[in-house]
């Protein structure tokens, strides 16, 4: 199975879920760092993915090739990140038939009614929770 870890400008909050990802599900995944810039993607590398690429072509490429696609509920919206997220970056990711679990930060205009408004560490927790779900529901299928 293939997780894309999406993230940009310091790629803290992508950091935080490659660990806890790599924690949860050890060494039997692959996680993919997809940085909206070079900072991000390093960073992500260091906290633990498999491999890491950053850039519009990048995450472009990538979003119909992995199984989950992970990140902040602002990799679904245009010119997020300060501009960083592309609306090309923002399509593909929509578009990708992955399952995208999304921790809905509301740092980026877009509020989510019926979510709680929790730390950041408990939101990654609840995250990989998810993606534990889907990583075991995706098995029992092969």
């Amino acid at each position: 199975m293939k997780i894309a870890v999406i993230d940009g400008q310091g790629g803290g909050i992508g950091r935080l879920i490659v660990e806890k990802l790599r924690q949860a599900l050890g060494n039997d995944c692959t996680i993919l760092a997809l940085g909206t810039n070079a900072l991000a993607a390093s960073v992500m590398l260091k906290a633990g993915a498999n491999e890491g690429a950053s850039g519009e072509n990048a995450i472009v490429f990538s979003s119909s090739r992995v199984d989950i696609i992970t990140g902040s509920v602002a990799i679904l919206a245009a010119n997020s990140y300060a501009g960083e997220l592309t609306p090309r970056m923002a399509e593909a990711i929509a578009s990708s038939e992955a399952i995208k679990v999304l921790i809905p930060l509301n740092r980026c205009g877009i509020e989510i009614c019926g979510t709680v408004d929790e730390p950041l560490p408990w939101q990654v927790d609840n995250l990989v929770e998810r993606i534990r779900y889907w990583y075991q529901k995706k098995l029992m299928q092969e």
